[in-house]
């Protein structure tokens, strides 16, 4: 018994912590680097970068920060020095498998020096994140639905897969769930627990984390489950660590849990739609990210097709979500947004018409309002903020 109450007060610790931590980035940082990962081709090449004055809210047109094959999905080390790159591709290195590629950030120029790269592990990876000590590195790769753990040395370089899992499985959607297909793994406040959002399985695998050594391990109870033929594409914590979301690209819902995080057990409170009343899935429509606003009163979430990110409320003591609005991006196919971290902007990548377009956030009722400011960039699938200091 002693044993839990010292895990718990741990775990209300560290997640107090970084909402500090958090609280402190927002007062002191004024203007951020912006790193935008995209697919390459004719309008690309690699990682951009711009810069965003939280003062005004102007964004810089972006500029090619490194030049490397489909950094699709990006991911910030803890302590800002170094960025990851999912390689989205299906061969590396002679093996049917992507990259994962490191860089150092300059942080007065914003450009990114390669450090190295290992093979994600399995085919076409969407998806990373850097655990909270900085150790590891977590990819999932949705071709090979399989997800891995690579530990991240003190140079930011990153050393052979410490962990790998191959999921198993399908659900019921001939055309897209056949088989497994890994879309996102997401670590804990505690850095205990990873979940990862299978869309081909329809469930959240939950996988219990040792950052020291990097290892992936099921958890029991091993995952939740969501609608049959709803799958689960990305899923966000909420900051204090008591409730979580998964946001399910084929039927456009989203799915709200309560979340025990002395077992890493998630409970389903609610699910909802992304379109607003009276508007189809069968239309064609899919859904891409979502992100709990930093002050979590809030979450956002993009609708591809109907080309939108749809708003809610959160209530702060059951979780659940309330309908607000939809707010047309001003672009095609949104495949992914960036809050910054002082809740102020939203940007908006518009993976089809080259483009990321801002949006100033109301802190009282979380709506959008477009500010006027677009840049242009080839294919835009990721948004990450970097402090400048």
């Amino acid at each position: 018994m002693k044993r839990l109450h010292y895990f718990h007060a741990r775990i209300v610790c560290l997640v107090v912590l970084s909402v500090l931590c958090a609280a402190q980035a927002r007062a002191e940082d004024k203007e951020f680097l912006v790193y935008v990962g995209t697919y390459t081709g004719p309008k690309s090449k690699g990682i951009y970068v711009s810069r965003l004055d939280i003062a005004s809210g102007k964004l810089t047109a972006p500029e090619l920060a490194a030049e490397t094959a489909s950094p699709s999905f990006l991911a910030v080390h803890p302590n800002r020095r170094f960025l990851y790159a999912v390689g989205e591709i299906n061969n590396f290195a002679g093996k049917k498998s992507g990259a994962v590629n490191a860089f150092s950030i300059d942080s007065k120029t914003g450009r990114l020096t390669l450090l190295n790269q290992q093979p994600s592990g399995g085919a076409g990876p969407c998806h990373l994140v850097a655990d909270g000590t900085g150790k590891s590195l977590l990819v999932a790769n949705y071709g090979g639905g399989s997800v891995s753990a690579l530990p991240i040395q003190a140079d930011g370089k990153l050393g052979e897969a410490t962990a790998f899992i191959q999921h198993e499985g399908s659900s019921v959607n001939p055309q897209r769930q056949k088989e497994p297909h890994a879309h996102s793994i997401n670590v804990d406040a505690s850095n205990r627990f990873a979940v990862a959002a299978d869309l081909g399985l329809d469930k959240l695998l939950v996988y219990r984390f040792d950052a020291g050594k990097g290892t992936l391990v099921p958890n029991e109870p091993p995952h939740a489950s969501v609608k049959p033929g709803a799958g689960p594409r990305h899923f966000a914590f909420h900051p204090k660590g008591r409730f979580a979301y998964v946001i399910n690209e084929i039927q456009c819902t989203v799915t709200a849990f309560q979340y025990d995080a002395q077992r890493g057990e998630l409970k389903e409170l609610q699910t909802i739609s992304t379109l607003p009343e009276g508007e189809s899935v069968q239309r064609g429509y899919s859904t891409a990210e979502v992100q709990v606003h930093p002050s979590g009163k809030f979450l956002y979430g993009s609708n591809r097709g109907h080309d939108s990110i749809v708003v809610y409320t959160i209530d702060e003591s059951t979780g659940q979500l309330a309908y607000v609005e939809n707010k047309s991006t001003q672009g095609k196919t949104p495949r992914n947004f960036g809050i910054d971290p002082t809740g102020a902007f939203l940007l908006a990548a518009n993976q089809s018409s080259d483009s990321i377009v801002v949006f100033g956030i109301d802190s009282k009722g979380g709506r959008l309002t477009p500010t006027g400011q677009t840049v242009e960039v080839g294919a835009p699938v990721c948004v990450k903020f970097v402090p400048v200091k």
